[in-house]
């Protein structure tokens, strides 16, 4: 296990100075190339600045996560599978934001065109998962030390969990830092999980993940010069998934990923109650928004919002082990 911390801590650092010598190259790249980020009229005011920052940054955080991975874990099959799951959703991601920024076509793929894709490549995982690694179908029932085996569910399951954590990491992608930071600490409490149940291959992955985070955080941090548009956020969020089913934590992400679903909740509940009677819950949806439109500066939202996943991430760690 020591070989493997050491492995681990060498991940995060190759992915971090692959994401830090990145940076200076690609964000100028997109720029001259006109990646740039278009800006809600109805979102808070101060975000029009924004106007114009290049997005796809996620390219960084791929690019530093996959030659990571592949130099230190290459010859594992679970670290391959993730690979293919993150470059897969990533790629959805990239062909969206081209559509966007470069197309202008401002809603990028159709609903129906996405959500498409996403089944299929989680029907694809799923499938590797139970029957090219061996995984079963078991899930782990967080605070009461149970394994609960759903059989033939298990895979419409797990399509479920990729997609749901996808777009929940899409929908917290709307401040500076907020969505990076948010899934560093994510990766943290995931590679954690993984020391705990011997995936010490995995446990590299989350390493380079958490490190390719934490150096494109360099340049998204307030005021950012790149945003990771789709094709980071999609990427990211469909690893979290992946590596929570291979662990068998994918109800203890519910916690893990708790800031996630808080997003999507106050997403859902403005849109119903809006629906049923006209009135806003939040004054803008997802929640970062509405402490904004409150007054509460972008950076408080964000450092809070850390605080906030800390919290979600430890509470998650103590009903996985329970």
């Amino acid at each position: 296990m020591q070989d493997y911390l050491i492995d681990a801590g060498l991940a995060a650092v190759v992915a971090i100075t692959i994401s830090l010598s990145m940076g200076p190259l690609m964000i100028p790249l997109l720029k001259r190339l006109k990646v740039g980020q278009s800006i809600r009229e109805e979102g808070p005011s101060n975000h029009y600045i924004k106007a114009g920052t290049p997005t796809m940054g996620g390219i960084i955080i791929i690019t530093a996560m996959t030659l990571t991975s592949v130099l230190l874990a290459g010859d594992q099959r679970e670290v391959r599978a993730m690979v293919f799951l993150t470059l897969c959703y990533g790629a959805i991601g990239f062909w969206d934001d081209y559509i966007k920024v470069v197309l202008k076509r401002s809603l990028g793929l159709k609903a129906r065109e996405k959500l498409s894709l996403q089944i299929l490549i989680g029907l694809v995982f799923g499938w590797l998962l139970i029957y090219g690694l061996g995984r079963g179908t078991e899930i782990v029932v967080p605070f009461s030390g149970g394994v609960l085996d759903i059989g033939y569910s298990y895979l419409p399951f797990i399509v479920l969990v990729v997609i749901s954590a996808a777009n929940g990491a899409n929908l917290t992608d709307g401040l500076d830092g907020l969505a990076a930071g948010v899934t560093l600490f994510i990766f943290l409490g995931l590679g954690a999980i993984c020391m705990m149940t011997n995936h010490n291959g995995l446990l590299i992955y989350c390493a380079a993940m958490a490190g390719a985070c934490l150096g494109f955080l360099f340049f998204n941090r307030h005021q950012a010069r790149g945003f990771m548009g789709d094709t980071g956020s999609m990427a990211l969020d469909a690893g979290v998934a992946g590596v929570a089913a291979m662990t068998r934590s994918e109800i203890a992400l519910i916690l893990i990923a708790g800031v996630y679903v808080v997003e999507t909740i106050s997403v859902i509940v403005q849109v119903l109650s809006y629906q049923a009677t006209r009135k806003r819950v939040f004054l803008m949806a997802p929640l970062h928004h509405h402490f904004e439109l409150k007054g509460m500066p972008e950076t408080q939202v964000v450092y809070r919002f850390y605080l906030l996943s800390v919290g979600f991430v430890l509470l998650g760690l103590a009903g996985f082990i329970s």
